[in-house]
């Protein structure tokens, strides 16, 4: 394959390199067909399948287990466990699917990948695939000729985010180079579509992700730099029109000084009936079993069958609620755990000047972007989404440990 960076090198990738990059970079590629058999579910089935007969029998290096992976597993325990006391355990197997393949991502790139240009092939990949799916968006008459190629609107929203996290780190990556002026287009480029759409949840885990980064490489320097982002995300919750009128029930009033005499509440909050759903929601299936909750994919059965007064909605749009709903307390703390000892082990990572530049980039991007995706869990359910979401954060922190262990088998 053409070196990263360098089209006139070529450098050799074995087999599970290659399905790695491959696997990683089409990720946002979701291949539904309208009204027809659920390619989606059989995709992440097949991509699952190989990522584990890859780990068992054709990739030899090993896989790297860390407290947030470990953890991750003892709460896909639960909600197996989950399923013996759950009315619907077909709808809670596909619930664990999803769940599962954020795990095989990060195993398999651990176990697959230990140089920065394999690092680099897969995150630039991935790149060039979120950038066509912006001309997909953007570019009239191209989606609607070839419908289902990619995710949905919101999925994309929130796969750029790592993306966006990926190119700011690019831009330290290729100081010196002429990649990077282009590297700070790509940032700015993968920030506008949340804007554009008017998603007020991927705007949350952008901003959330942008501070996250730049908490990793300035630690408490960085607090002039995050109450800038912070000022700046309040300027465009109320300067930008389409925001403002789809963040408030009356747009007209909402205003800064509002919000500085603490007149504004989630009661003025245009939560397009979020709210109420997750009150109905927790009352029926989470008060009375906080501990356990109801069992897996319960609540996800609910929805889809219609068995509530919210309409149409399929959806609880609220990922730690359906957690709380279907695998109670328990599952949301070993849930919340393992991503949390990720981004502190990123951060750790990070901060060890021994390691090599490579190591350092996909630690802060993994850090960050998991922070702000694990933001936009609050709104939104992205684990239905999870070949688009949050396997990213989980492969570049697979990527990591990949890369980690060269390094320590080297300077042994």
């Amino acid at each position: 394959m053409k070196y990263p960076l360098d089209k006139h090198r070529r450098m050799w990738l074995d087999g599970p390199e290659r399905f790695w990059i491959l696997t990683f970079s089409t990720g946002l590629l979701a291949f539904s067909a309208p009204g027809g058999l659920d390619l989606m579910a059989v995709r992440l089935f097949v991509l699952e399948l190989f990522c584990l007969l890859g780990l068992l029998f054709v990739c030899k290096r090993k896989t790297q287990w860390t407290s947030a992976s470990i953890v991750y597993v003892i709460y896909l325990l639960w909600l197996v466990i989950g399923l013996t006391y759950s009315p619907a355990p077909d709808y809670g197997f596909r619930v664990i699917l999803k769940y599962i393949y954020p795990l095989l991502i990060m195993l398999f790139a651990s176990a697959a990948v230990r140089d920065t240009e394999v690092f680099l092939k897969a995150g630039l990949g991935a790149r060039m695939v979120a950038l066509i799916s912006i001309a997909f968006s953007f570019i009239p008459f191209i989606g609607k000729l070839v419908p289902g190629v990619f995710w949905y609107a919101p999925a994309k929203a929130i796969n750029h985010i790592s993306i966006c996290m990926f190119s700011l780190a690019m831009i330290a990556y290729t100081k010196g180079t002429r990649y990077k002026k282009s590297n700070i287009y790509y940032t700015i480029l993968f920030i506008l579509p949340c804007f554009l759409w008017v998603f007020r949840t991927s705007i949350m885990g952008t901003t959330l992700a942008f501070m996250v980064f730049f908490i990793f490489k300035y630690r408490l320097k960085s607090l002039p730099i995050i109450y800038g982002f912070i000022l700046l995300f309040v300027v465009a919750v109320f300067a930008i029109p389409s925001v403002r009128e789809k963040m408030f029930v009356d747009s007209s009033s909402a205003s800064v000084s509002q919000l500085e005499s603490g007149e504004l509440s989630t009661d003025n909050i245009d939560s397009n009936g979020r709210f109420a759903m997750w009150e109905w929601s927790l009352d029926r299936f989470y008060h009375g079993r906080e501990l356990i909750g109801t069992g897996t994919g319960n609540l996800q059965e609910t929805f889809y069958a219609l068995r509530h007064p919210f309409g149409t909605i399929r959806i609880v749009h609220c990922d730690y609620v359906q957690m709380l709903c279907d695998n109670g307390l328990i599952g949301l703390i070993l849930f919340g755990c393992s991503f949390l000892f990720l981004i502190f082990h990123c951060f750790v990572v990070y901060q060890s000047h021994k390691y090599h530049e490579g190591i350092r980039m996909c630690a802060i991007v993994a850090g960050s972007s998991m922070a702000g995706v694990l933001l936009t869990m609050m709104t939104d359910n992205v684990i239905n989404y999870s070949m688009a979401t949050i396997s990213y954060p989980c492969g570049f922190y697979g990527m990591m440990l990949g890369m980690m262990a060269k390094y320590k088998m080297k300077n042994r």
